[in-house]
């Protein structure tokens, strides 16, 4: 059985899979920024600390920089969202995630 998490911090859901955390956009923040028209992404390999910048938002109703919500590596960025940033309007927020993290202390985790 596969174990799953999903946890939220600052309009950030994380998912802990088992072996990655994926971290993707709430539908809080979907609502608050209103439709989403340009992301800027870490690069894969990037290591980041708790609270560092991790993801900068452009939409109809607000620019948002978003805090890392745990300290790792970036394992996968969500590639749809270069072709076509609607990926993160989608209803379903799950779809809406952005990158994955790998190398994370699960006790960080377990304190969000």
């Amino acid at each position: 059985m596969k174990k799953t998490v999903l946890k939220k911090k600052d309009n950030l859901w994380v998912l802990f899979n088992g072996s990655e955390y994926c971290v993707g956009l709430t539908k809080e923040a979907q609502g608050e920024l209103g439709k989403i028209t340009f992301a800027s992404l870490p690069k894969e390999g990037k290591s980041l600390k708790q609270g560092d910048g991790l993801l900068e938002v452009e939409a109809e109703k607000a620019v948002n920089e978003f805090s890392s919500p745990l300290s790792g590596v970036v394992s996968s960025v969500n590639e749809k969202i270069a072709d076509n940033v609607d990926v993160l309007n989608d209803e379903d927020e799950l779809n809406a995630w952005i990158l994955s993290f790998k190398d994370v202390d699960a006790d960080e985790f377990d304190k969000l």
